[in-house]
């Protein structure tokens, strides 16, 4: 090497004769160290979050299933027990089918999260059956409790409330309906599918609100702004999802966002939307058709 010249290239400094040989050695043996802790360290975390999100959709179907049970305890699987509960065939059925819809979802996301993708996608016509008969359900059982009310006196109150059933119902469809567009999306139809499911649990929630916080004698039918308070604490369940999305991908999805906010909107408009002419007319025909 010579003398007049500092070393440049990685191989003269750490060359034996060069005078900052002891330089090469300690970046190498900092660079190494800290390389390999630093890799050490952040695969397993990136892995944990790899498994939580994994297993995500599976606990999120669980809270579901636990809601819409617990949720129905007191006007439905209680009375159910003691024998007082009163009702068409039609509300059993209903009932059954869409109990049977957060099971299948269970399952569902569990085959995802065991990693039996294939199977999870050959049972997904059981699926689109399911969500069908709960469309049918949902606006018959509507329907027949509107005329069942009207029968009792109260058929305005029954056309007005109409409209908290069959929003909800008609969120559902459409969610399942685009995410089943996004079958080859899975990042979109996964979201989607639980869009589906947080929209249906303002119900069971309500019959809380309806059993513990109803004021005594008060209206049978209760106002459309009573469903408010359900929306709001299944909102939290949507909250839940994007503070997934976040921890996970940077971001809340777009499903989310437009999804969710969209939903919200309407569950607010709803309330003045349906003292209109215009509403109390669609909800008249649609009572009509129960004969």
């Amino acid at each position: 090497m010579r003398p007049d010249r500092a070393p440049s290239t990685h191989s003269e400094v750490c060359s034996i004769n060069s005078p900052l040989w002891y330089r090469c050695v300690a970046g190498d043996f900092v660079t190494g160290t800290l390389g390999a802790f630093m890799t050490d360290t952040a695969a397993p975390a990136r892995g944990m979050v790899r498994v939580e999100g994994r297993y995500f959709y599976f606990t999120m179907a669980l809270s579901f299933a636990a809601i819409a049970f617990v949720g129905f305890v007191p006007t439905y699987w209680a009375p159910m027990a003691k024998g007082t509960f009163q009702a068409a065939p039609a509300y059993h059925l209903h009932g059954l089918i869409f109990f049977s819809w957060t099971l299948y979802f269970i399952f569902q996301t569990w085959l995802v999260a065991s990693g039996q993708t294939i199977r999870h996608r050959s049972v997904g016509l059981i699926g689109i059956s399911l969500a069908t008969a709960m469309i049918f359900f949902g606006i018959l059982i509507s329907i027949l409790s509107v005329r069942r009310d009207t029968i009792g006196g109260m058929g305005e109150a029954a056309r007005t409330f109409m409209i908290v059933p069959l929003t909800d119902i008609a969120f559902f469809a459409v969610f399942v309906a685009l995410a089943m567009i996004n079958l080859r999306r899975a990042e979109w139809h996964k979201r989607l599918m639980l869009l589906a499911m947080i929209v249906l649990m303002p119900a069971p929630i309500a019959r809380w609100f309806l059993t513990f916080l109803a004021p005594p004698g008060g209206p049978a039918v209760p106002p459309v702004s009573v469903a408010t308070g359900p929306v709001v604490v299944a909102s939290l369940l949507l909250i839940v999802a994007m503070l997934h999305d976040w921890r996970s991908r940077g971001r809340p999805h777009a499903v989310y966002v437009w999804g969710g906010g969209v939903f919200l909107a309407v569950m607010l408009l709803r309330i003045p939307v349906s003292t209109t002419p215009a509403w109390q007319a669609i909800a008249t025909a649609l009572a009509r058709l129960a004969g």
